[in-house]
């Protein structure tokens, strides 16, 4: 739940920012939009640790000012001799302008043969993976996505010394017919995600849970200002499922871990650049059709969730439960809602990208 003293920010003018951020940055309409119109879903559900300030962030310390995101770059796609899939050379383009084309192609390849995947190498991050697959099981499809994290900052279980991205795994599914929003299961493989470390550093609030990250001495910390590293979640279960991401981006073409995004480390002709993975299944293409009951596919789902949030397990949430109830917050506001912090981090972007900034008396507090 929020905590904190918010404030309503139209969403046409939050994206207007954005779009002139990316702008200045070289970036071309295209790539504006897209990220202008990403960071303020992220927003719009509540997901604070990959707003536009996180996007922004990212771009500045590993993007276009370091040559790890490229303006204006064209998607290379590859020939592939599998109807159902598609691969791809992003060419360090914008991330969220290539996720969104890309599950946009899954989802025309699911259409056609039940299924489809995208792969892509020499990527950019793309911020909240949840976001892409959302958007998809909103629209009826069944979507997943991992990626190779921009950074190594997670040590693997036993080690001393972060080799692994913190490696995002996102499932969507399409329930709203059934309790109207999508479950959505996202989740970092590090017991926090490091967008929650800069979070709770930049607002000075709270303390990290134990063994969740290290400091420079590879020492256990709850401190956001002393953490340099991260742990996985479930010790060597969240290992485990970070290495799949490690392992599918080197089967794409991805390269050493912990060279990623760090252009002063390793040989000239190292590559260092994320991957991404989609796939989008069309629920058709899954079903037997002999449902209990005489019930229909979509019965048969909430059937399933109506009996295991039963049995006085009705204040369970679903994942999925938490962003639906942000997007209806943000309905009810009709605006984005930002802290303090962040405002004062936007109208430095502002200054940055000679825009007017924002006024803090002008903006209308947020009550609920």
């Amino acid at each position: 739940m929020m905590s904190e003293d918010f404030y309503i920010v139209p969403e046409e003018m939050h994206n207007a920012l954005v779009r002139a951020a990316y702008l200045h940055r070289g970036y071309d309409e295209a790539e504006g939009d897209a990220a202008a119109r990403f960071s303020a879903y992220t927003a719009w559900h509540g997901i604070r640790t990959h707003n536009a300030i996180k996007a922004l962030h990212l771009d500045h310390l590993f993007g276009s000012a370091v040559g790890g995101c490229v303006p204006g770059a064209v998607i290379e796609k590859r020939e592939c001799r599998f109807e159902a899939s598609e691969v791809w050379n992003a060419n360090r383009k914008l991330g969220q302008a290539t996720a969104y084309e890309a599950i946009e192609t899954a989802i025309s390849l699911a259409d056609r043969f039940g299924i489809g995947q995208v792969s892509v190498d020499n990527a950019f991050h793309y911020l909240w993976g949840g976001g892409y697959v959302m958007d998809a099981a909103k629209r009826g499809y069944i979507a997943y996505t991992n990626c190779t994290a921009a950074l190594a900052e997670v040590v693997p279980f036993k080690g001393k010394f972060p080799t692994l991205g913190t490696n995002p795994h996102s499932w969507g599914f399409p329930t709203t017919d059934a309790i109207g929003y999508p479950v959505v299961i996202d989740w970092a493989t590090s017991v926090v995600a490091m967008g929650r470390v800069q979070q709770m550093a930049r607002e000075g609030t709270g303390q990290l849970p134990p063994d969740s990250a290290v400091d420079q001495e590879g020492n256990p910390t709850t401190d956001p200002q002393a953490a340099v590293a991260l742990l996985p979640f479930g010790a060597h279960k969240g290992y485990g499922l970070s290495l799949i991401n490690e392992l599918m981006g080197a089967l794409i073409g991805g390269s050493l871990p912990t060279l990623r995004s760090r252009p002063d480390q390793g040989p000239e002709d190292e590559k260092r650049t994320p991957s991404f993975y989609f796939q989008v299944i069309h629920p058709d293409a899954v079903s037997g059709g002999a449902f209990a009951k005489g019930r229909d596919q979509q019965a048969n789902v909430k059937a399933v969730l109506d009996d295991i949030l039963g049995h006085g397990n009705e204040h369970c949430l679903l994942p999925g439960q938490i962003e639906a109830a942000g997007a209806a917050r943000s309905d009810r506001a009709g605006g984005l809602l930002f802290s303090k912090a962040e405002i004062e981090a936007f109208i430095e972007v502002a200054e940055e990208c000679e825009q007017v900034p924002w006024d803090l008396d002008t903006l209308t507090p947020y009550l609920d």
